[in-house]
C-alpha cells in the first residue's frame, strides 16, 4: 500500500509541466539504477529546437507540396 509521502510525490510530480515529468523520470531512474550508467547519459530533449533556424520563413505545408512533387517526377 503507498505511503503518505508516496502520494504526496505522486500529486506534486501530477503538478509538473510533460517536460519537467520526464526530467523528474530520467533522475529518478538515475538514481535508482546508478550502477547501470557509468557515465553521464543525455537526454533526448536536449536536442529540442536544436536546428530550428533552418526551417524560418518555411511554410511546412508548402515544403510538403513540393516533397510530394518530386516523387512523382
Amino acid at each position: 500500500m503507498a505511503t503518505t509521502a508516496y502520494k504526496n510525490v505522486l500529486q506534486m510530480a501530477a503538478s509538473l509541466s510533460h517536460e519537467e515529468q520526464l526530467h523528474l523520470i530520467q533522475e529518478l531512474s538515475i538514481r535508482v539504477a546508478p550502477d547501470s550508467q557509468s557515465e553521464p547519459r543525455h537526454s533526448i530533449l536536449e536536442l529540442r529546437g536544436l536546428g530550428k533556424e533552418i526551417w524560418e520563413g518555411i511554410d511546412a505545408q508548402e515544403y510538403i507540396h513540393s516533397e510530394r512533387y518530386s516523387w512523382n517526377g
